[in-house]
């Protein structure tokens, strides 16, 4: 477990919908505050903010909304097959996540600290608040710098094909993590 309890606000999610008449309303089929899972033996925490499955998105009658409460009772992995998932990511003081790949591709914003992405080449890049990484099925670990505070992720994936590179499929490798 952390020695520095997480300190990062707890957050919400905001799910418009329609009334019957069609004007945009906000939607109180499921509660704002996002359920939050820890992860790696109470290390990371994810908060799973919404899922979707398949594209192009069924919305009508709310479908979509049906698929993600069953996801925030039984969490998914890292990624939905043929879908998209959207969650934060809390990481502790000098954490750093197990190497990993998952056949998606990545969108990750930092909303909170300064973040080290680690590449299995060796190489690293620094993001600060407002960077984006966009993870194309490569294996990688993510490291918090910070000594006494707590960072803050937020990551779209999209499922994608694996990768193939010089004619070998890429395998799946969450490293753990689930």
């Amino acid at each position: 477990m952390p020695s520095v309890p997480n300190q990062l606000r707890p957050h919400k999610r905001f799910i418009t919908t329609h009334d019957k008449s069609g004007l945009a309303v906000f939607s109180n089929a499921i509660e704002e505050p996002a359920p939050v899972r820890k992860v790696m033996g109470g290390d990371m925490e994810f908060s799973l903010m919404y899922t979707i499955e398949g594209f192009p998105v069924e919305m009508a009658s709310d479908a979509d909304m049906e698929i993600y409460r069953g996801y925030t009772v039984n969490a998914p992995k890292i990624t939905i097959p043929g879908g998209t998932v959207c969650r934060t990511v809390d990481f502790p003081p000098e954490y750093t996540s197990p190497m990993h790949r998952t056949p998606s591709c990545d969108f990750g914003v930092v909303i909170e600290g300064v973040i080290e992405l680690q590449l299995d080449s060796g190489e690293k890049r620094i993001l600060q608040k407002g960077d984006v990484a966009i993870q194309r099925g490569t294996n990688h670990a993510w490291h918090n710098t910070s000594k006494d505070r707590w960072a803050r992720m937020l990551y779209v994936l999209q499922a994608a094909e694996p990768v193939v590179v010089g004619g070998k499929s890429l395998t799946e490798d969450e490293g753990g993590i689930n």
